[in-house]
C-alpha cells in the first residue's frame, strides 16, 4: 500500500470514531440554538401581550416557562461541552500511539514532506481545538440562516440589514484567515528550530558549559526566539484586532437593527415587541462568527496540523504483513546502498556478504568508511535505498516490527540508557519481562556481579541517559540489553570503546556465548582485541566492501597491503623532492667557501 496515495488508515479510523460525537454535538447544538430563541420570544410576548393585557397571571406563567427552558438549555449546553471535550480526547487516544510510533520511525525514513517529530504536537493541537469554543462555534454556524430567516419574517428591511452584517463579518474572518495562516506557518518553523536547539543544548549541557559555548548558543537561541515571538505577536495582533473589530461591529449592527426596527414600529409596520426581539435575534445569530474569529489561531493551527498529519503518518503499514517464523539459519546482505536520514549521497555503495548461524563478523575500516551506517541499516534503524537484508531468506522489512525487534540485539556507538531502573533498561522496558531473563542477559554480558554490587542492585535508577553510571558501566548494561531474549542477530558498534580489560574479557566471552547458542554476531571494531572472537572479517573502504572472508586470511591480506603501502611512501617522497640542477651544484661549493 502506498501510504502517500491516501489518508493514513489510523487517521481515517479516528475520524470515523468521532462520528457518534459529531452527531451528538450536532443534535445538542440544534437544541441549544432553538432554546436561544427563548429570550427574544419572551421579550416579544412581554411587550405584545403582557403589557397590553396588564395580566399578572400571564407574566407569571411565561416567567415560569422561561425559567424551565433556560435550565434545560444550561443542561444541554453543558452536555455539548462534555461531548466536545470527550471528542478531542478520543481523537488523541486513537492517534497518540500512531504519532509516537511514527516519530520514532522518522530517522529511518527518507521524507520529502511531513514532520514526524511534530506528529505528537499536531495531534495535541487538533485535540485542543476540538475541545474548545471554536469547535462549538462551527456547529452554530449552520444556524445563522435560521436566525436571518426569523428576522426576515419580521420585516424584509431587518433581514437585509442582517445579511449585510453577516457578509461583512465573513469578510473579516476571511482576511483574518489569510493573515493568520501566513504568520502561523512562519511561527511553526521558528518554533521547531527553537525547540530543537534548546533540546540539543540541554542534552549536551556538560559539553556546552565545559567548552564555554553557553553564551554563543544562548545568542543563537535568542535570535530564533525573537523571530518566533515576532511571528506569534503578528498572529496574535491580527486575531486580537479582528476579534475586537468583529465584536464592536456586531454590537453596532445590533444597535442598527434596533434603530431600523424602531423606525418600522413608528410607521406601524412591526409591533413594539419586535424591536427588541429582532435586535437580540440578530446579535445571537452572528455571535458564532465573532467566537470563531476569536479562536482563529487555534482553528488555523488545527487545520495545518491535520494537513501535516496526512503527510506525516505515512509509516509503512503492517496490515499487509504476515507473521514470519523466527530466523535461525542465515543473514544475507545483497547490493546494499544506504545513507543517513536527510543525506542524498550514498554512504554504503553496494555492500554484500552472507553469514551463517554461529558465526561472528568483524567490520573494520577507517573513519567515515560507512561502518556505523552499515550497523544501523542492518538492524533496520535506517532504511536502505536499494539492496536487501534478509534473515533466512526473508527481507527484514517483511517482518512485523514486534516480531523482528526481539530477534535483534543492537549496541549503538553512542550508548544511551532511558530514565528508569537497570532491570527496565535491560528488559527493553517490557512490562511482562521475567526476572530470570533479565539476570540471564546480565550474566551473558558479564555484568551481573557489577549490578549486584550496587546498593539497589537491578532496581538502581540510572537517571536520564544513564547519567548515574560511568561510560563503561553504561556500555556493559547496554550490551546486556542487546543480549536480552537471546536475539538471533547481534550488532555491536564499537562495543569496547569505553571498556577496561575486565570489560573486554566479558565482551569476548559474550560473543563466544552468542555464537555457541547459534546467533550471528557483527562487531564494528577499531581495536584488535575482539578479532580473536570472530570468524570472518569485512574491510570497509569508502562505503564498499573491499575484502571479505575468514578473519585470519583477510587480516593477513590487509597486513600485506599496509606493508606494501608503507614501502611505497619513501619512494613517493623521494620523487616529490626537487632534484638539484648543475647550476646549483656548481654554486654550492662557492657559497660554502665564502
Amino acid at each position: 500500500m502506498n501510504s502517500h496515495s491516501s489518508v493514513h488508515p489510523q487517521l481515517v479510523g479516528a475520524r470515523r470514531a468521532l462520528r457518534g460525537n459529531l452527531i451528538a454535538t450536532g443534535v445538542f447544538s440544534g437544541a441549544v440554538n432553538l432554546l436561544m430563541l427563548t429570550g427574544p420570544i419572551f421579550m416579544l410576548q412581554i411587550y405584545d401581550r403582557v403589557m397590553s393585557s396588564q395580566s399578572v397571571n400571564t407574566l407569571v406563567a411565561l416567567s415560569t416557562l422561561v425559567a424551565g427552558l433556560y435550565l434545560f438549555m444550561a443542561l444541554i449546553d453543558g452536555a455539548r461541552t462534555r461531548v466536545l471535550v470527550a471528542m478531542g480526547h478520543r481523537f488523541e487516544q486513537r492517534l497518540s500511539k500512531t504519532a509516537f510510533d511514527c516519530s520514532l520511525a522518522e530517522p529511518s525514513l527518507h521524507r520529502t514532506s511531513g514532520n514526524p517529530a511534530a506528529a505528537i504536537q499536531d495531534v495535541e493541537k487538533i485535540r485542543g481545538f476540538l475541545s474548545g469554543q471554536g469547535a462549538g462555534a462551527l456547529f452554530d454556524l449552520p444556524w445563522i440562516p435560521v436566525y436571518l430567516g426569523l428576522v426576515f419574517a419580521m420585516h424584509i428591511w431587518l433581514g437585509l440589514v442582517g445579511v449585510i452584517g453577516a457578509i461583512a463579518l465573513l469578510v473579516i474572518a476571511f482576511v483574518t484567515d489569510i493573515k493568520v495562516r501566513a504568520a502561523a506557518c512562519v511561527q511553526a518553523q521558528h518554533s521547531g528550530k527553537r525547540s530543537r536547539l534548546a533540546e540539543a543544548s540541554r542534552r549536551n549541557s556538560e559539553m556546552v558549559r565545559a567548552m564555554g559555548m553557553q553564551a554563543n548558543l544562548g545568542k543563537s537561541w535568542q535570535d530564533i526566539n525573537d523571530l518566533h515571538l515576532g511571528a506569534s505577536a503578528k498572529a496574535a495582533n491580527t486575531v486580537g484586532v479582528s476579534g475586537s473589530f468583529t465584536k464592536v461591529f456586531r454590537l453596532a449592527l445590533q444597535s442598527g437593527v434596533l434603530a431600523v426596527a424602531a423606525y418600522l414600529a413608528i410607521h406601524q409596520q412591526i409591533s413594539a415587541g419586535s424591536i427588541v426581539a429582532a435586535s437580540v435575534i440578530m446579535s445571537r445569530g452572528l455571535q458564532p462568527i465573532e467566537t470563531l474569529v476569536g479562536s482563529w489561531r487555534s482553528l488555523v493551527a488545527a487545520r495545518q496540523a491535520w494537513a501535516q498529519l496526512k503527510d506525516t503518518l505515512s509509516c509503512d503499514q503492517d496490515d499487509a504483513r504476515i507473521s514470519m517464523p523466527k530466523a535461525e539459519k542465515s543473514l544475507t546482505v545483497n547490493g546494499l546502498i544506504a545513507a543517513p536520514p536527510m543525506v542524498t549521497s550514498a554512504v554504503l555503495k553496494g555492500v554484500g556478504f552472507d553469514m551463517k548461524a554461529g558465526e561472528a563478523l568483524a567490520v573494520i575500516g577507517s573513519t567515515g568508511s560507512g561502518k556505523s551506517t552499515l550497523a544501523r541499516t542492518l538492524v533496520g534503524a535506517w532504511s536502505a535505498a536499494k539492496g536487501s537484508i534478509s534473515l533466512d531468506g526473508v527481507p527484514i522489512d517483511q517482518y512485523l516490527p514486534e516480531e523482528l525487534g526481539p530477534q535483534i540485539g543492537f549496541l549503538p556507538q553512542d550508548v544511551e540508557l532511558f530514565d528508569g531502573t537497570i532491570a527496565q533498561n535491560i528488559a527493553r522496558f517490557d512490562p511482562e519481562a521475567k526476572d530470570e531473563m533479565v539476570v540471564a542477559a546480565a550474566k551473558a554480558a558479564g555484568v551481573h556481579e557489577l549490578i549486584a554490587s550496587f546498593k539497589d542492585g537491578y532496581a538502581t535508577a540510572v537517571g536520564e541517559r544513564g547519567a548515574a553510571l560511568s561510560g563503561g558501566q553504561r556500555q556493559r548494561i547496554a550490551l546486556a540489553r542487546a543480549l536480552y531474549g537471546n536475539p538471533f542477530l547481534v550488532v555491536l558498534d564499537e562495543p569496547n570503546s569505553n571498556l577496561d580489560a575486565q570489560g573486554e574479557a566479558a565482551l569476548n566471552h559474550a560473543i563466544q556465548a552468542a555464537k555457541t547458542r547459534g546467533a550471528i554476531v557483527i562487531v564494528i571494531a577499531h581495536r584488535a582485541s575482539v578479532l580473536g572472537s570472530v570468524d570472518k572479517a569485512l574491510i570497509m573502504d569508502d562505503g564498499r566492501a573491499s575484502d571479505f572472508g575468514p578473519s585470519a586470511e583477510v587480516m593477513e591480506r590487509l597486513r600485506q597491503r599496509n606493508q606494501a603501502a608503507a614501502a611505497q611512501q619513501p619512494a613517493q617522497l623521494a620523487k616529490s623532492q626537487p632534484q638539484p640542477t648543475q647550476e646549483n651544484t656548481d654554486e654550492t661549493p662557492v657559497a660554502a667557501a665564502g
